[in-house]
């Protein structure tokens, strides 16, 4: 009877463990969580079904415009329709020397189908990422089958529990500063390697010398070998009929 006690108590720990687990972290979320500041990467909005009895058919993203990104490009996914919605900016920005007028503020997946059970992740390739923030906030909007719509919206405080329906957040770290040290180093290796493949030149065409003159003087001492035997025997040929 004991046993049967803590084991029905375990199971149902373990079982209310899943299912506050499950709610925590069946939410609409930016993979990887992270990105390089002044960059450009490619995230993931990942959207699982959170629901038993219906299928998620449309996902809308808005984009902070406080953070404008001249560069949103989506990747195709079969049997979902992109919409890629623009505003223009208060403040014009300069990139490669060319003025932008406007940025990306909305892009909604729709037409396809998330089913129970399962989760869809919709790629974009982001671009320049701020340099002066720590993140960005996606809020993020899912629509079901059955009419229901949940806002991914709610932006987590600092020290705070998260909330029930937390916006997507992509946290910006710090660029690496090792590229112009590599870049550097890679110029000093390629010199390096440029006088070592020269030293090796010299040193294969120095070593090729010699190798032609040791063959030309070994061609020389067999040929003198061959005269010298030739006129031995001739000389024995000669005191032969002398005889």
């Amino acid at each position: 009877m004991k046993t049967s006690r803590v084991s029905f108590a375990a199971a149902l720990a373990a079982g209310s463990v899943l299912l506050l687990s499950g709610t925590a972290f069946a939410h609409v979320s930016v993979q990887p969580g992270d990105a390089a500041k002044g960059g450009y990467a490619t995230i993931n909005f990942k959207v699982p079904n959170e629901r038993d009895n219906a299928s998620t058919t449309q996902l809308e993203v808005n984009f902070p415009i406080d953070q404008p990104l001249t560069s949103v490009m989506p990747q195709d996914i079969p049997g979902w329709t992109v919409k890629i919605e623009k505003s223009k900016l208060d403040k014009p920005l300069t990139v490669h020397g060319k003025q932008i007028n406007e940025a990306v503020t909305k892009v909604t997946w729709s037409g396809g189908k998330i089913e129970p059970g399962k989760f869809q992740q919709f790629p974009v390739s982001v671009g320049k990422l701020p340099e002066d923030a720590d993140q960005m906030v996606f809020k993020a909007i899912q629509t079901y089958d059955n009419d229901e719509i949940v806002r991914w919206i709610e932006e987590t405080k600092e020290g705070a529990a998260e909330p029930q329906n937390p916006a997507p957040v992509l946290k910006l770290t710090a660029a690496k500063d090792a590229d112009h040290h590599d870049a550097g180093g890679k110029k000093t290796d390629a010199a390096d390697g440029g006088k070592n493949a020269d030293k090796n030149h010299e040193d294969g065409q120095t070593k090729a010398a010699k190798g032609g003159s040791d063959t030309t003087a070994r061609a020389l001492g067999v040929a003198g070998i061959v005269v010298g035997l030739g006129g031995i025997a001739f000389g024995v040929a000669s005191r032969r009929r002398a005889s």
